[in-house]
Formats: structure tokens, C-alpha cells, sequence
């Protein structure tokens, strides 16, 4: 039998999206400048996973920089990274999709990021693919904060000038008690307000023995944190917990792997000591996935890594809705205007490492770091970084970058 279609017809319309630029756009992109750069550390870092043989110490840190003009002459800057392994996979993937949100409007920054997910789709909703995004959405963010002479927190509607810090490069695994100290007490003179310890040895009590001496060495007004880098299972870290219970330390981070959303659960509900986890999840659909679970007292999602501002205002705001503290993962030049514009109070980290990178330094000053006045960002990229970039690529007219 052949069905008769004449009489039919479809009563909704399809979806659009990215449909033809209109009468609303106002400019277009007119060349991008993708960027590797290689930052080396002054000191090789060894974290739980090191210990175990997993992972090799980190002596170098890779940037994906992207500078992005436009037809009326704004500009903005972008950045995303990644540890031990992915750089030129990130520049050759990001110099692939580049030519393909030239000629678009930049103020359009949901539609272009939807544009460019669709053509790493085959890569899979996250990984690689989303922390490449990543640096082409926060340079169109830096971009129209730029245009309005706005820090990009105040763009985005800012709670406070100002926000807690604290510091973690000084208290890894590698460095003895007596070397902790120091870096703590090194810290502690330039204004950080909490100091954060690496855990997770092979011997529970050196953990142990690690933490109280510092603990006793810190001022009881300084905040005291313990990461283990997703080291221990849940019978340990439950037990690891009681333990420090008492301590009252500003939380754990990352006791159990990180896609274990439901162990962090448990953990959350037994322990007084706060949860902190979501660093390494590279999706929004992960991070809304985590805190439907209840699996953290304290998110700690990483803007490059979960594909770009974007994706992180969107789990920002379901964080809100849950009632869970934030502490958003390393560049803290970045992450700060997004603690800045969070509801409940947040912290930010600090790692030394990372300033060379910029002419411009934060300024931290009483356990508090102050949200920069510059428009966008407000930071432009050091000659030291011009001079770590192993590969850079050049996309339609770059006069002004």
C-alpha cells in the first residue's frame, strides 16, 4: 500500500540553529592567532600518582593560546592547557577548526561554541576536544569585555572585588617537612589566606605525621587543605577522614577518583571535613552529574578543561542552585572574575608557576585577592611566553594582535 502524503503536514518546525548572520550582528572576526606554549617549572612536582608510578613528575606546563581581531578592532585573548601530554594535539586541533568561526559575529559567543562543538563531535563530548574549545570561548569572552571597559566579573555580574586564596605549589610530595614549612611560611608573607597540602603517600602516617606538623606550624586564622590526587578507595579515604576529622581542615580534595561520584557522595555525608572534587571532568554534563549525586561539598571545576567559560557559567549556576561552595582548579588569573561573580563565598588557588606566563601579577594581600580593574581578563602574555611558544599559526588578517 503507498501512503498518501499530499493531504499531510507537519504542525512544529524543526529546530534552527546557527542560522544566517542578521540585522543584530554588529561585527565579525577577521583573524585569530593560535599559539603552543611550553612553560618549564623551576622545580619538577611529584604527586600521589607519581609515588605510584603512574604518572611522571611535571616539569612543564602546555598553553593553547588564542588572539582573536575583529572588523571594528576589538581583540581578545584566550587560553587553554594540559599536563605531561596533548599539547600539539591541542594547537593541530585548534588550528583545524580556527578558519571556521572567521567572518562570525563574536559577540555571539553560545551560538560560535555550539558551532565548534559540532565539528569536533566525533572526538566525543568533552576531553581534548572541549579543553581546545575552551581557549577560543574565553578569548571571545575577554574580547567582549574588552569592548564594554569592563573587568570580565563585572560583564558577567560580580558578588565581590575581592576573593579568598590559597597556595599549593610548595607542599608537594617531593618537599620534606621541613621544606613545607618554609614554602608555607614564603606564602603566607605575600598574603595567602589557606595553604594546601599533597597526600596520598604509600605510608598512611608519614600522611599523618605531614599534616600535624604542618597544621601545628600554620596560624590557627590560615586555612589548611589536603589533596590526594584521586589516590586512595573508599574504605581508606573514609577511614583517612575520621581521622582528620577533628582538624578542621577547609577540605579534601579529590580522596577517590574522580568519576567515582557516588563514593565522593558517601564521603560527603559521613565526614564533617568538606569534600572538594570535579577538577578532572572535562564536561558539563559530568560536573551536573557529579552534583546531582551530592558528590562534593566544594565543586572544583576547571573553566579549561569543561570547554571554555561558557560551559562553567552553566555549572555555576547549578552549583547555586544546590548550595554547593566553589574552589575553582589553577589559573587563577583566569578563575578568579569567575569566583568573583559566584553567590557563596569561594576560594581560588595560587601556584607561582604560572606567573611568568603574564605581564601581570594578581595582587593578594590579607588571605585575599583582589579581582583585576583591567577590562577583559585584563592580562597580555610576557616575552618569556613569546619566547616558550614552539608552534603558532595565523588565521585570515592579524594586524592589531
Amino acid at each position: 500500500m503507498t501512503l498518501d502524503l499530499s493531504s499531510r503536514r507537519i504542525q512544529t518546525r524543526p529546530p534552527l540553529a546557527g542560522t544566517d548572520r542578521g540585522a543584530a550582528s554588529q561585527d565579525a572576526l577577521t583573524g585569530l592567532r593560535v599559539s603552543h606554549v611550553v612553560a618549564p617549572l623551576k622545580a619538577a612536582l611529584s604527586d600521589a600518582k607519581v609515588l605510584t608510578g603512574r604518572q611522571t613528575p611535571l616539569v612543564q606546563f602546555d598553553l593553547l593560546v588564542v588572539e582573536a581581531q575583529s572588523e571594528t578592532g576589538a581583540t581578545g585573548m584566550g587560553y587553554s592547557y594540559t599536563l605531561r601530554a596533548g599539547g600539539p594535539g591541542m594547537f593541530s586541533l585548534a588550528c583545524e577548526i580556527a578558519p571556521r568561526i572567521l567572518g562570525e559575529d563574536p559577540n555571539d559567543i553560545g551560538r560560535l561554541w555550539e558551532k565548534l562543538r559540532w565539528q569536533v563531535n566525533s572526538l566525543g563530548r568533552g576531553g581534548m576536544a572541549f579543553q581546545t574549545i575552551a581557549a577560543f570561548d574565553t578569548a571571545l569572552w575577554d574580547m567582549k569585555a574588552r569592548r564594554a571597559g569592563l573587568p570580565l566579573t563585572k560583564l558577567l555580574g560580580a558578588h565581590r572585588d575581592h576573593v579568598r586564596i590559597y597556595n599549593s605549589e610548595g607542599q608537594y610530595l617531593q618537599a620534606s617537612i621541613d621544606e613545607i614549612k618554609a614554602a608555607a611560611d614564603r606564602s603566607l608573607a605575600l598574603g595567602m589566606g589557606g595553604i594546601k597540602l599533597k597526600v596520598g603517600q604509600p605510608d598512611g602516617q608519614e600522611d599523618l605525621r605531614r599534616i600535624d606538623a604542618l597544621r601545628t606550624h600554620l596560624p590557627d586564622d590560615v586555612a589548611m587543605m589536603v589533596d590526594a590526587n584521586q589516590q586512595w578507595d573508599r574504605t581508606y579515604a573514609l577511614q583517612f577522614g575520621r581521622i582528620v576529622d577533628e582538624l578542621g581542615l577547609a577540605f579534601i580534595e579529590e580522596p577517590l577518583d574522580a568519576l567515582d561520584f557516588e563514593g565522593h557522595a558517601m564521603l560527603a555525608r559521613e565526614l564533617a571535613t568538606p569534600i572538594a572534587t570535579g577538577e578532572m571532568l572535562t564536561s558539563l554534563a559530568d560536573a551536573v552529574q557529579l552534583m546531582r549525586a551530592g558528590g562534593c561539598d566544594i565543586a572544583q571545576f576547571d573553566a579549561p578543561r569543561i570547554g571554555g567559560i561558557s560551559p562553567f557559567l552553566k555549572a555555576m549556576s547549578f552549583a547555586e542552585e544546590l548550595r554547593v561552595d566553589i574552589a575553582p582548579h589553577w589559573m587563577m588569573e583566569l578563575q578568579v572574575h569567575l569566583a568573583a561573580a559566584y553567590l557563596q563565598e569561594p576560594w581560588v588557588e595560587h601556584f607561582f608557576s604560572l606567573e611568568p606566563v603574564f605581564n601581570e601579577r594578581l595582587e593578594i594581600a590579607n588571605g585575599r585577592v583582589a579581582v583585576p580593574s583591567r577590562p577583559g581578563l585584563g592580562l597580555s602574555l610576557s616575552d618569556a611566553a613569546r619566547d616558550w611558544t614552539v608552534s603558532r599559526s595565523a588565521f585570515g588578517e592579524i594586524s592589531r594582535l
